[in-house]
């Protein structure tokens, strides 16, 4: 009885090791096309490195700069901005950006309402203009008692200098 089993247990383990086998191969060969699509992938960025390098180190046209860091004419330049002819945009693109432009106002628009409408900020409004009013009606009383103080000294003065003549 026992005769039997020690065929199926090496059989059984025979079969294990191919299915390891198997899995062992498929998992080295995704990692070989794993391997090669990123080296394909660092050679083509290499070669726009390389590009990108290209351009920066060719020597470009030298334009004045100015100290305000802007230019505002193209006069001196070689094309000038009027002899290059006008794109024309199509009709249904101008209308998107149109449409796009309008909506990103229209919303801008709402979320500052909705912000300058909301509670709080109400309240902070509320309260700084509670506190402005107060310090006009304390600056106006001190300015009246000011002039008050001004007018009756002007009033003594002209009485000391009626009754001295």
């Amino acid at each position: 009885m026992q005769q039997w089993m020690v065929p199926v247990v090496v059989g059984v383990l025979a079969l294990l090791a191919v299915v390891l086998l198997v899995a062992l191969l498929r998992v080295r060969a995704g990692t070989a096309r794993e391997l090669a699509s990123a080296r394909a992938e660092a050679a083509s960025l290499r070669t726009q490195v390389e590009e990108i390098e290209r351009r920066l180190a060719a020597p470009e046209r030298t334009r004045p700069v100015l100290e305000t860091g802007y230019v505002i004419t193209h006069l001196g330049e070689e094309e000038s901005v009027a002899s290059r002819p006008v794109e024309r945009v199509d009709t249904a693109l101008f209308a998107d950006l149109v449409l796009r432009e309008t909506v990103v106002k229209a919303a801008s628009l709402a979320h500052g309402v909705r912000r300058a409408l909301a509670p709080e900020v109400r309240n902070r409004i509320r309260f700084e203009m509670r506190r402005e009013v107060k310090r006009a009606r304390k600056q106006r009383r001190a300015d009246v008692r000011e002039a008050r103080r001004d007018w009756e000294a002007r009033q003594r003065a002209d009485l000391d200098e009626g009754s001295a003549a």
